[in-house]
């Protein structure tokens, strides 16, 4: 087993705090695994995406050509990595902001309202992880336990953060029938 993703959206969005609390999650769960992040210059508002490889077996290469799922939290993350997704790909995107994703005949889409879901939770910074929740649903990379492992340890001392990132996690995973 491997699964080939890709995180992609603005600096600020929290893309690459998904890679890391996935990608600690599935080694948690003794899977292989390698994040590749990258960034543009600017870290509000500039691009932002990182791959992960999560396999049972050794993986040769963090370079992710053509993921199996592709998560954009932006419209220009969709326009710029749509085509990258392999034949049969998944794209789960962030519909509250995204407006128009390029036709493809090949792979399945998945909109989650995840801005109005946390602008209804109070807290727009929750996006990222109700998203994230939705995610996993539909990739059952790991389990929604370990990945409340994952950001229970991640958070460290920050409790009442770490009870509060949950929270949007799991509005994310409960409100979607992605199977």
């Amino acid at each position: 087993m491997i699964s080939r993703m890709l995180f992609a959206g603005s600096g600020g969005q929290g893309v690459l705090t998904i890679g890391n609390i996935l990608g600690n999650a599935a080694m948690l769960e003794d899977f292989h695994v390698t994040f590749l992040p990258e960034y543009g210059a600017a870290m509000r508002g500039g691009t932002a995406n990182c791959t992960l490889c999560v396999s049972d077996e050794e993986i040769a290469s963090p370079v992710v050509s053509s993921p199996d799922f592709l998560l954009s939290m932006n419209q220009p993350s969709v326009v710029s990595f749509i085509n990258r997704l392999q034949p049969g790909g998944r794209l789960i995107y962030n519909s509250s902001i995204v407006d128009d994703v390029p036709v493809r005949g090949d792979i399945s889409f998945f909109p989650v309202p995840a801005s109005d879901l946390a602008n209804e939770m109070g807290n727009v910074r929750s996006t990222n992880m109700i998203i994230l929740g939705s995610f996993i649903k539909l990739a059952k990379v790991v389990k929604i336990e370990t990945l409340q492992e994952s950001i229970q340890m991640l958070m460290g001392r920050k409790k009442k953060v770490a009870e509060s990132v949950i929270k949007a996690l799991m509005i994310g995973y409960e409100k979607f029938p992605f199977e």
